[in-house]
């Protein structure tokens, strides 16, 4: 399989502050698990800015927060736009660049020139509400990235896989009434950002399985086997996208979940299953939580491996 991986040095930049859980170390240590010989066959690709950066920003976002946004950048030192989610001088371009890597892969799988794609980003995005920022996130990446797939490349079928430890709710926000975009997501309950019960189901098209503090992989396994899986497959998508979160690891310290790296590593076999079956394997992934850095590494390690074929490979 074609995989590609984007990156920029301008991630880095995106300075959130002495303390801040995501930080730059984040990308330098998935940079290290990847610098291995497995991954040398991925294509690595620096993120672009998006062409037309305020259209594709408005596919999501409202004016009056583009503006918020764009123009709270500051010149110097740090701005919050709440307690947790920070801007430096260097945010803008990583966050124009986390929306152009996501935008453009769907421009390169949908044009048959690779098969999936994991974008190495940061700030994250799933937090991000179409009228307002939060939770570490400027941007909503994953669910621009939908939509442009849907209105560019007019596919009527979309789904968004969350196994971020939090609940995606500026993504369900997004896409609540629009039934051409599932969205399913995992997530630790009760937990930030409070959002994610099962009776939130859009017009059918959100899929919410909470899962209680201390919740293990075999539980985790099981409730994507009964629940997540089978609606994913019976949505028949023409393109899978991934809010890779990493955080529900047992290690990770801002939440309560028991997961290790063979659990991502399982769940991304069953998607990729599913993505060869329904939309020849195209599958677009994108970095949101995870925060133990060695824990972070090792799991978007394992992630890879099955998008890019290496863990196929190794087992014939």
């Amino acid at each position: 399989m074609k995989s590609l991986f984007y990156s920029h040095a301008d991630f880095l930049d995106h300075d959130t502050g002495p303390g801040h859980p995501e930080c730059a170390a984040r990308l330098r240590a998935i940079e290290q698990a990847l610098s291995t010989t497995e991954f040398t066959h991925l294509q690595r690709v620096q993120a672009p800015i998006p062409d037309d950066v305020e259209g594709k920003l408005a596919l999501i976002h409202t004016p009056a927060m583009i503006n918020r946004v764009l123009s709270g950048i500051p010149s110097h030192d740090l701005t919050y736009f709440d307690a947790d989610t920070v801007a430096s001088p260097g945010s803008k371009s990583a966050a124009l660049r986390a929306v152009g890597a996501i935008c453009e892969a769907v421009d390169k799988i949908c044009a048959g020139q690779a098969d999936t794609a994991f974008c190495a980003v940061r700030p994250p995005g799933h937090h991000a509400m179409p009228g307002y920022p939060m939770g570490f996130c400027l941007f909503n990446n994953i669910a621009i990235a939908a939509e442009y797939a849907r209105r560019h490349y007019q596919l009527e079928r979309i789904a968004i896989v969350d196994f971020d430890v939090h609940h995606g709710n500026g993504t369900q926000a997004a896409f609540y009434e629009q039934p051409q975009v599932l969205y399913a997501s995992s997530h630790q309950w009760p937990h930030y950002p409070g959002s994610g019960h099962p009776l939130e189901n859009g017009v059918g098209n959100i899929v919410n399985v909470p899962l209680p503090a201390g919740t293990d992989g075999d539980v985790f396994r099981a409730k994507y086997a009964d629940i997540i899986l089978p609606a994913v497959r019976k949505f028949r998508p023409q393109l899978i996208l991934i809010s890779a979160g990493f955080d529900a690891h047992k290690d990770d310290p801002l939440a309560s979940l028991r997961l290790v790296e063979d659990d991502y590593r399982w769940v991304t076999e069953q998607l990729l299953e599913i993505a060869l079956d329904c939309c020849e394997g195209h599958i677009i992934s994108t970095l949101e939580g995870g925060y133990n850095l060695k824990a972070l590494a090792a799991s978007v390690a394992a992630h890879i491996g099955v998008l890019a074929g290496l863990q196929l490979a190794n087992e014939q």
